[in-house]
């Protein structure tokens, strides 16, 4: 997909998320993107719209600091829509990025679905001004997710489970999801053949948890590494059909920005992060409501980077 496209549909997203609003209600959605562009002597960081994205934002921002980088961080930014937009109007310069998603953003027609293929494509498909650099072995996939009473009641394991009892459920998820033709619910009915109940409901990434827990939705899209799931004890449904890619997490960055110095601190980050990592980073952040930077920078202390 080339940038032109891109920005269409940003266009079409900031309309269609314009009329929603915030607060406590988790079928609200608030988005917005950042309008001034970066100064040229310095790196803005930016983070999708959920707590894991924020967290790589500032251990990014952190491990670059350490360097002698001058930095500034606009996170919650929202769809990928939108903040690819900012990347190309230069706006931001740089935000963690999964692999699998961002190839589909860019290569609406690759087929790649194992780390090694997905990241290799990834960096041929990637706009010419934009670069990524090394992949983490961190991975952060999708997933669908329901409760242990839904799990029981249907005798659900693995998503083709949910095809004789999806006319019954509630699907709900962020935005986005309900039109992302190779890994929302479009691929759920095109590979799994599955037609749930209603309208999907529009979440907002923080409280996608609330919903499922409170019976708003009966199956959500969930991600591999959400503590939000071992904590209330949700089930992650096997992905039978590899109907989602690997999803590494990797910078994606204006190539304009991506000195020698630049580079070395945000390998040295991947060189380092991995799943099980990961997981116990978001635990902190959002289970134990500790402040997002302060952990970045624990993490990058234990880990030499700063």
């Amino acid at each position: 997909m080339k940038f032109a496209k891109i920005a269409a549909a940003a266009t079409v997203a900031l309309l269609a998320l314009a009329g929603c609003g915030g607060g406590n209600n988790p079928m609200a959605e608030k988005t917005k993107a950042p309008a001034t562009k970066a100064p040229a002597d310095t790196i803005v960081v930016g983070s999708a719209d959920f707590p894991e994205s924020t967290l790589i934002g500032e251990i990014y921002a952190g491990a670059l600091r350490a360097k002698g980088v001058k930095v500034t961080t606009k996170f919650g930014i929202g769809a990928r829509e939108i903040y690819l937009k900012a990347l190309e109007d230069g706006s931001i310069d740089l935000i963690p990025e999964y692999t699998g998603n961002l190839l589909q953003a860019f290569d609406e027609k690759t087929t790649a679905s194992t780390s090694d293929d997905v990241y290799s494509e990834l960096k041929k498909a990637t706009p010419s001004k934009l670069t990524v650099l090394e992949q983490a072995s961190a991975e952060d996939k999708d997933a669908v997710a329901v409760t242990k009473e839904t799990a029981a009641k249907y005798k659900l394991k693995k998503l083709s489970d949910l095809k004789p009892v999806a006319g019954k459920l509630v699907l709900g998820g962020p935005p986005e999801w309900k039109t992302r033709e190779r890994s929302g619910v479009p691929a759920l009915k095109k590979v799994y053949g599955l037609q749930f109940k209603g309208d999907f409901k529009s979440l907002k990434g923080t409280l996608i948890p609330q919903a499922l827990a409170n019976g708003q939705v009966d199956a959500a899209n969930m991600f591999t590494t959400d503590p939000m799931v071992q904590k209330n004890g949700f089930v992650l449904l096997d992905d039978d059909k590899a109907l989602f890619p690997a999803q590494n997490v990797v910078p994606l960055i204006n190539k304009s920005k991506a000195s020698p110095k630049v580079e070395e601190a945000l390998n040295g980050v991947s060189a380092k992060l991995d799943t099980k990592t990961l997981l116990s980073l978001n635990t902190q952040v959002v289970v134990d409501k500790k402040d997002a930077s302060a952990v970045a920078k624990q993490w990058l202390a234990q880990n030499g980077l700063v």
